[in-house]
């Protein structure tokens, strides 16, 4: 019984391991007895506090990159990067940084040791560029609106709370089957949104619901503020668009045809007008100059002075994911 009762005071009361003197030390161990208690108490008040360690899971995040299509990979600085790798009908080596990773494209006739030094040398525009996607990722996902009353979007450029209202079923109802009224509060408190986006239905109401009523609420504004940049920068630019319609592309803003039509993507009524404006002129001055030439700029320059600068905020804005 004794020997079971002190198997389960040493399970719970281990006593410490005495101390071993140091390698090549002439230091003696001491000759009394340690007291444990006393030995634990003192090596906790003078041990150097712990430093919790980074989550290798968060390190190795930081440190790789790996395209989902990825067949080779090159460790460029501290960093590995996994791409893919494409052969193709071309006369250079080519870099493409998107928002799934790395992309390289190179010559038949190109060995890969011209491949993999091609990578080293674009080494620092290319971990530039991933760090950029990443950083546009974390922004992109923070920026993801959650359905529900209250609910923040961007509209325009500015901030509006998502109000359910079952009082405006009927107005400006749309392919929902939800009205929707923008209201504005022009003695808003600092910080708070002056906008409020009425939508009719009930407080009950489904995430799926209240997505819909938005979206299509969105893309009736999208139609009719496009049509009016539209009509505003064509007579200045010299041409005359066709047909408008809302694109839903993932990756592009826009696209124009010879014919005439015109697609926008209805997400840009997220962004600012003069952001927006910019895609506009761009898209038609594609009917004058159909690629990007210096001569095509000149003509998005003549109406969009500052068109570089919009362009790289419609490059950075974080649109919300939907």
């Amino acid at each position: 019984m004794r020997s079971l009762l002190q198997f389960t005071l040493d399970l719970f009361d281990a006593p410490a391991a005495p101390l071993e003197p140091a390698a090549n030390s002439e230091e003696k161990p001491p000759e009394t007895p340690v007291n444990s208690a006393y030995a634990a108490t003192n090596l906790i008040a003078y041990a150097e506090p712990a430093v919790p360690a980074e989550p290798l899971s968060k390190v190795m995040a930081a440190l790789h990159f790996k395209h989902p299509q990825a067949s080779r990979e090159a460790l460029l600085g501290n960093s590995l990067v996994a791409y893919a790798f494409r052969r193709g009908k071309r006369r250079t080596i080519g870099f493409t940084v998107g928002a799934d990773g790395l992309q390289v494209s190179a010559p038949k006739w190109v060995p890969l040791y011209e491949v993999d030094k091609a990578v080293q040398e674009k080494s620092g525009w290319i971990l530039q560029k991933l760090h950029e996607a990443r950083d546009r990722h974390a922004r992109l996902e923070s920026a993801r609106i959650e359905w529900k009353d209250g609910a923040l979007l961007p509209f325009m450029g500015e901030q509006v709370i998502v109000v359910l209202d079952p009082r405006q079923a009927h107005a400006g109802q749309g392919e929902s089957g939800a009205g929707a009224v923008l209201q504005t509060e022009a003695q808003a408190l600092p910080g708070v949104p002056r906008h409020t986006l009425h939508i009719g239905l009930p407080q009950h109401a489904s995430q799926q619901q209240i997505r819909d009523a938005v979206q299509a609420w969105l893309m009736r504004q999208a139609k009719r503020i496009f049509t009016e940049r539209l009509n505003h920068f064509a007579p200045q630019l010299g041409v005359q668009w066709k047909k408008l319609s809302l694109s839903s592309a993932g990756t592009r803003w826009g696209s124009a045809s010879a014919d005439g039509s015109i697609r926008l993507n209805w997400r840009l009524v997220h962004l600012r007008m003069s952001v927006l404006d910019y895609v506009v002129a761009h898209e038609l001055a594609h009917l004058r100059v159909m690629d990007h030439s210096p001569r095509f700029w000149d003509t998005v320059a003549s109406v969009m002075p500052n068109h570089a600068a919009l362009r790289a905020e419609l490059r950075d804005d974080a649109v919300p994911r939907w």
